[in-house]
């Protein structure tokens, strides 16, 4: 199904897209593609866990990671947002992030505690 949407554009631009006219529905969608890659960059608890990951951490280093303030306050309030109301698709969206975000210092601190119990062993 499709569905007729007009908006107002400055002129230069509508020059520019004139003779792509066939390939709108396309550059829109790899448009809003590239917003929502933006916005996802943004993920502040990422960004953190990435960067002690790329510093190669000791596994005590590992096993002490905890969500930076920020990123606390922004899972709590995803929380209750999702028992009080629901949540959007793009904060549904984050929601998964923040999932997998878990999933991935959940493996690494599993393996820094086999790390350290090889340690102990020695």
């Amino acid at each position: 199904m499709s569905q007729m949407v007009t908006i107002e554009i400055p002129d230069d631009l509508a020059d520019r897209l004139q003779p792509m006219q066939a390939e709108l529905p396309r550059i829109l969608e790899l448009g809003l593609r590239e917003v929502n890659a933006t916005r996802q960059a943004g993920f502040e608890g990422a960004a953190d866990v990435l960067e002690l990951l790329a510093s190669l951490p000791t596994p005590e280093e590992m096993i002490a990671l905890r969500p930076s303030p920020a990123l606390q306050a922004r899972i709590l309030e995803l929380l209750e947002k999702n028992r009080n109301q629901g949540l959007t698709p793009e904060e549904e969206e984050e929601w998964q992030q923040v999932e997998y975000l878990e999933h991935l210092v959940r493996m690494a601190k599993a393996k820094a505690h086999l790390k350290l119990q090889a340690q102990d062993k020695v």
